[in-house]
Formats: C-alpha cells, sequence, structure tokens
C-alpha cells in the first residue's frame, strides 16, 4: 500500500495526510467514549516526543527506503525492532538483555548484512538499496525508541487512546515542518489508488494497528510487544514477491531465514528454574 502513495504526492505531506487522518479518528473515538484527553504539560512534552519518534520521523523515513527497496525488505529490517528495543532498554533503562538476545541480534544483522551485501560490500551507501537501508534501519530505531516513550506514558496512568490522539496530531505538526522546510507542497492525488490506500494505511495500519499495538504494550513489556513485528517480513516478502517483483535468489534468502533465526531467539522465553520435588 506504501507503493502507491509514492510519486505525485512528496513522502512528508503522505504521512502528513496519513497520521492526520488518524489523529482525527482518535479524536473523535476518544471524545465519543469520554476519554481523557486533557494533559498536563509536562505530559504533553512526552506525548510530543512519541509523535515525533512513532508518528512521524518512523513514518517518515520508511516512506522514503520504499522508493529504493520493496516493502517485503523494509520488513526485514523492521522486524529487528524486538531486539533493538531490548537493547535501547538495556542502554537507557539498565536492564542488560540474557546471552541469548545478544546472539538473536547478532543473526539478524548478519542477515540483513547478507541481503544488502552488494551495496553495503561496494559503500554505495548514497543510492539504492543501500540508502534503502540505512532509511530502513533509522526507521526501524525511530519505532523502538516511540515504543519505549508509549509504554512510559501509560506507566505514568494518560490514557492511551487520549494520549495517542495528541501524539498523533504532534506528528503531523513535525511532517508538516519537514514539508515547508523541503520546500515541498501539500498536493493532493485525488486518484483512486492513492485515495484508497491511503484511507486504509490510515484506519487499519494506523489507528486499529496501533491501538491493537498500544493496548498490548500496556499489558506486557515494550520488549515483548515488539515481537509481534517478527512476523511481519513473510506476509510482506510475500505480497513484495506478488505485487512488486520481488525477486528471489539463494543469497536473499539465507539472509531472510537467518534474521528470522535470529528474531526466534529474541522471542524464546527463558525456561522457569525446576523447583523442589
Amino acid at each position: 500500500m506504501v507503493k502507491f502513495q509514492l510519486g505525485v504526492v512528496s513522502p512528508e505531506a503522505s504521512v502528513a495526510y496519513r497520521i492526520g487522518i488518524a489523529a482525527l479518528l482518535m479524536f473523535g473515538w476518544t471524545a465519543m467514549r469520554r476519554l481523557p484527553l486533557r494533559f498536563s504539560l509536562h505530559e504533553h512534552l512526552f506525548m510530543a516526543l512519541q509523535g515525533s519518534l512513532i508518528f512521524s520521523t518512523n513514518f517518515f523515513l520508511f516512506y522514503l527506503a520504499a522508493a529504493y527497496i520493496t516493502t517485503g525488505l523494509i520488513s526485514v529490517v523492521f522486524s529487528t525492532a524486538s531486539a533493538l528495543t531490548l537493547l535501547f532498554n538495556a542502554l537507557l533503562l539498565r536492564r542488560p538483555p540474557p546471552p541469548r538476545v545478544l546472539l538473536g541480534a547478532a543473526l539478524g544483522v548478519f542477515g540483513i548484512s547478507i541481503i544488502f551485501w552488494p551495496e553495503v560490500g561496494g559503500f554505495a551507501t548514497a543510492s539504492g538499496a543501500g540508502l534503502g537501508l540505512l532509511l530502513s534501519i533509522g526507521g526501524t530505531i525511530c519505532f523502538s525508541l516511540g515504543s519505549i516513550v508509549s509504554a512510559r506514558n501509560q506507566a505514568a496512568g494518560l490514557s492511551m487512546r487520549g494520549s495517542t490522539a495528541w501524539a498523533m496530531a504532534y506528528g503531523v505538526i513535525l511532517l508538516s515542518v519537514f514539508v515547508i522546510a523541503n520546500g515541498k507542497s501539500f498536493k493532493f492525488n485525488p486518484e483512486l489508488p492513492y485515495v484508497v490506500s491511503l484511507l486504509y494505511l490510515s484506519v487499519f495500519a494506523s489507528v486499529i494497528g496501533f491501538v491493537s499495538y498500544f493496548t498490548l504494550l500496556g499489558r506486557i513489556n515494550a520488549e515483548r510487544a515488539a515481537y509481534a513485528t517478527v512476523l511481519f517480513p513473510i506476509v510482506a516478502l510475500s505480497i513484495s514477491t506478488l505485487f512488486e517483483g520481488y525477486q528471489w535468489t539463494a543469497v536473499a534468502f539465507i539472509g531472510v531465514l537467518l534474521t528470522l533465526t535470529g528474531n526466534v531467539f529474541v522471542l524464546m522465553q527463558p525456561r522457569p528454574a525446576a523447583g523442589p520435588r
């Protein structure tokens, strides 16, 4: 669906339209449920941080990456969000990851390196797949950090729907700044593929998708919630093969397999210690 958003409308404006529609729906949903929408200035600062990471910069980088690599390969990179979230928690919250997580992260990085080796090995990072890889990594980092901020906001007692609506609104403001700063316009594409894909991404991928994800964040920690990204490459690569002309090679297959195996290591839960008989 992201591919239909590129071309006539700039990536910054497309994401702004997407998150703007999602924000309006979230405000309406929250008001109908009579959930809190008033927060303190301190709370708004954290909601703005969440919006800048997960509702603007994150999407903007992924939209840019989609111009260079297929969405299936972007999902392979994005699937490492679970490992990145654990590593960031280790750095920011002093929660050292167990050895299996470090092994899984290493396998994921190795698998992605194999997939993109022609570009990485030739240092062709200024164009093509190399640039798409860097943009995808940046988007994944923003998503992981945004997930940690969202978990923090819910732990502080903020209404998930109300805080998400405001975070989306702040994301739209930042995206609008991107549009103006880059000298782009808010040109709209009225053609059916663009409108349908925009509505799908706004309603299903943004409102329903993020409400479900943030609800999961509130029930379990950010590390375990990020495990949902492990399943994305399987579906996305299948769609890319059918509709985006992605060509499989033996090297690419091995790289994807290593990345998924690394995610499994991150996903595995330690066995509980045996109690007294």
